[in-house]
C-alpha cells in the first residue's frame, strides 16, 4: 500500500481524552477514529489488524471443529422472551421497537438465537455434538466508555456455541476450547491468565476468564502467591478466620443487651466504642430487586468483610439489585447506620456465612444511638440464605493451601461459559437420545472480543515511539521508507515496492513526497510494522537497502536478494 494512497493520517498530538496507551497510540498511529461515545471507525490499517486477528480466530476454531456461519445482529424480542432474560437483563441491552410496532433489540450475545436454530434444526443424537461460531457486530449500551477499544459499545466479537448430548460431552469439550483461546492469545502474543469467573447474566454452572494483568484494566483477579489458585474477584472465595474476639471472651452465648452508641454509624465507630475487634460485629448492606417485584434485600455479613454484590445476586438466582435508598430501608424497620436483621419486616435477609464464625456479636438496635451485643444467628435472628458472599481482597487466604491472596487489575480478553441447559430448558428444545427418550440439549459458549484483544497486543506491544505489531497480526510486516529523489531513484525506489508485493510481502510504501527522514521514521515507529526498510543513495552506495526491525535499534544494510529471506524470519 502507497501511503500517498492511504487513506487516514498518523497525528503529531496526543488526544486529551486518551488515558491507556493502546487507545493513545491507536489514534495517534491512524488505526481508529472515534464517531460517537463508545463507537470507533477502523480506518484501513486498523482493519487490516482486525482482520489479520479474525483470521488466527478462524484457523483456531475451525481446528476444535467450529463451523463458521454468521447471525443477525437484530433479535426479535421473542427469543430473548424465552430465556427469560429480556426481563432480566439491564437497560445494556439495547430494546426498540421496528415499524411495524415489534419489539426488537441489538444482540450483545447470541446464546437465544443459537438456542432457537437447535430448535429447528437438531432433533437427534446423531447430529450432536456440533460447534458453530460467528464473527459479529455486537453492542452494549455501556453507562460508561473507557480506554478507547477497552470498554466500546458497538465492537466485534468472535463468539462460538458448543452443543452436546449431555453434560458428561461438554466437560469433555470444555478443555478443548480452553487450549484454542490460549492458542489463539499466544499466536498473538499476549499472554493473559485463566480465571475462574462469574457467570453473571449468561447464567449455567461454571466459566472462566482470560484476563491480561493491566494496571488500566477494569477487572480484578485474585491469585494466590503459592498454588495455582486464580479467580476473578466476583467469584473469589477466600478462608475465612474466626472473628477475633478479646482475652478472657467467653464461648457460651450471652444474653442480647442494648447498649448506647451516641453517634457510631459504621463498623469502625462501633467497634471501638464498645471495645470489640471488627469481626465481632454484624453488617448491614441493603439493596433491592425489582424483580419481579421491588423487594428489600437485607444482607448481613460479619463487619471486617464486605458484600460481593455479584455473589449476592447469585445466591438469589441471578437477580439484578442496586443500592437501596433510605426511605426504602427505613420502610422495612431498619435505621441506617444501627441497622439489625431482627425485627425488619418485608425484606429478604441473605447471611454470609461468616456469621457461623463467631458468636455473640455486636449488631444495630434498628435504633438511631443504639447497638445490641450478645447476638447470635439462630437464636436471635435467622436467614432465608446461609451462603457465601464475601468480597476476596489482598492479603485473604487462599481457599486451597491458606498462601497469601494478592488483587491485581487486568482486562478481560474472553469468556468460557458451560451453560448446560439454561436455554434449551426454558424454551423445552429437546433432542431424541439412542433410547428414543426426549433429553433436553447442552451448551457451551465462548467469546473473544477482537478490538479488545487489538487493544490489549498495543497494551503489551509499545514504547514511547509507538506501536510493536507482532509479525502475524500487523497491519504490513514490513515499512518501505524512500529518501530519494529524480525519476530515477524513484522509479528504482517503485520497482522494489513492485518486487516485494510481487513477491507476497505485506507493504507499506511511504512514497509521499516532499517530507522529511524525520517525519518518514516517527510515523515508521508509531505505526509499528515488524521491518523498516530504508532505500536510500547511502544504502545503495552500501549495496542495498538498510534494514531495521521495529523491536531493535541495529540497523544493517541487506542487499535486495535477502529481503525475503528476512521478512520470512520475523
Amino acid at each position: 500500500m502507497r501511503m500517498s494512497r492511504l487513506f487516514g493520517r498518523t497525528l503529531r498530538e496526543t488526544p486529551a481524552d486518551a488515558e491507556m496507551a493502546s487507545h493513545r497510540l491507536l489514534l495517534r498511529a491512524g488505526m481508529i477514529r472515534p464517531l460517537g461515545t463508545g463507537l470507533y471507525t477502523f480506518l484501513p490499517l486498523g482493519w487490516r489488524v482486525l482482520s489479520k486477528l479474525q483470521q488466527v480466530l478462524r484457523e483456531e476454531m475451525d481446528a476444535v471443529g467450529g463451523q463458521e456461519m454468521l447471525m443477525p445482529v437484530v433479535n426479535p424480542a421473542e427469543v430473548w422472551q424465552a430465556s427469560g432474560r429480556w426481563e432480566t437483563v439491564d437497560d445494556t441491552l439495547l430494546r426498540f421497537r421496528d415499524r411495524n410496532g415489534h419489539d426488537m433489540l441489538l444482540a450483545m450475545t447470541h446464546e437465544e438465537v443459537v438456542a432457537d436454530l437447535l430448535r429447528r434444526e437438531v432433533d437427534s443424537w446423531r447430529q450432536l455434538p456440533a460447534t458453530v461460531y460467528h464473527i459479529q457486530t455486537k453492542f452494549r449500551d455501556e453507562l460508561r466508555s473507557r480506554g478507547g477499544l477497552i470498554r466500546v459499545r458497538e465492537f466485534v466479537m468472535a463468539d462460538a456455541y458448543s452443543v452436546h448430548a449431555d453434560i458428561a460431552d461438554l466437560e469433555a469439550y470444555y478443555p478443548r476450547m480452553l487450549q484454542a483461546y490460549r492458542s489463539i492469545f499466544a499466536r498473538c502474543e499476549v499472554d493473559p491468565v485463566a480465571v475462574e469467573a462469574d457467570s453473571g447474566m449468561m447464567g449455567g454452572s461454571a466459566s472462566h476468564e482470560f484476563v491480561l494483568l493491566n494496571l488500566g484494566g477494569e477487572d480484578t483477579i485474585v491469585s494466590c502467591d503459592a498454588c495455582t489458585y486464580a479467580a476473578n474477584a466476583e467469584q473469589a472465595v477466600f478462608a475465612k478466620p474466626p472473628s477475633e474476639r478479646g482475652a478472657g471472651a467467653e464461648d457460651d452465648l450471652q444474653p442480647i443487651a442494648e447498649v448506647a452508641t451516641p453517634g457510631c454509624t459504621s463498623i469502625e465507630q462501633v467497634a471501638r466504642y464498645v471495645g470489640v475487634h471488627p469481626s465481632q460485629t454484624l453488617k448491614a448492606v441493603f439493596f433491592v430487586t425489582e424483580e419481579p417485584s421491588p423487594t428489600l434485600i437485607f444482607a448481613v455479613i460479619r463487619g471486617d468483610l464486605e458484600v460481593n454484590e455479584a455473589k449476592l445476586s447469585k445466591s438469589l438466582g441471578g437477580l439484578s439489585l442496586r443500592a437501596a435508598e433510605e426511605g426504602e430501608i427505613q420502610a422495612s424497620g431498619a435505621v441506617p447506620g444501627y441497622a439489625s436483621p431482627m425485627g425488619v419486616r418485608g425484606a429478604r435477609v441473605i447471611a454470609d456465612d461468616s456469621v457461623h464464625l463467631g458468636v455473640n456479636f455486636v449488631t444495630g438496635a434498628n435504633r438511631e444511638g443504639y447497638h445490641l451485643t450478645g447476638v447470635n444467628y439462630g437464636r436471635d435472628f435467622a436467614a432465608e440464605i446461609v451462603t457465601d458472599i464475601a468480597l476476596a481482597r489482598d492479603g485473604d487466604r487462599c481457599p486451597r493451601c491458606l498462601g497469601t491472596l494478592h488483587a491485581r487489575r487486568g482486562i478481560e480478553l474472553g469468556h468460557c461459559f458451560k451453560l448446560g441447559t439454561r436455554y434449551t430448558a426454558p424454551a423445552g428444545i429437546t433432542y431424541q437420545d439412542v433410547n428414543g427418550e426426549e433429553k433436553h440439549i447442552v451448551m457451551g459458549s465462548y467469546g473473544i472480543g477482537l478490538g479488545r484483544l487489538m487493544a490489549a497486543i498495543v497494551e503489551e506491544h509499545h514504547d514511547e515511539h509507538g506501536i510493536l505489531w507482532p509479525a502475524r497480526v500487523a497491519p504490513y510486516t514490513t515499512h518501505l521508507v524512500s529518501l530519494v529523489r529524480g525519476d530515477e531513484l524513484v522509479a528504482q525506489a517503485d520497482a522494489l515496492y513492485g518486487e516485494l508485493t510481487g513477491a507476497g510481502i505485506d507493504v507499506l510504501y511511504d512514497d509521499r513526497p516532499g517530507l522529511s527522514a524525520g517525519v518518514r521514521f516517527n510515523d515508521a515507529d508509531l505505526i509499528g510494522c515488524p521491518l523498516r526498510l530504508t532505500f536510500s543513495q547511502r544504502s545503495l552506495k552500501s549495496g542495498g537497502v538498510e534494514a531495521k526491525l521495529r523491536a531493535s535499534e541495529e540497523r544493517r544494510v541487506i542487499p535486495v536478494d535477502g529481503i525475503q529471506e528476512l521478512v520470512s524470519t520475523l
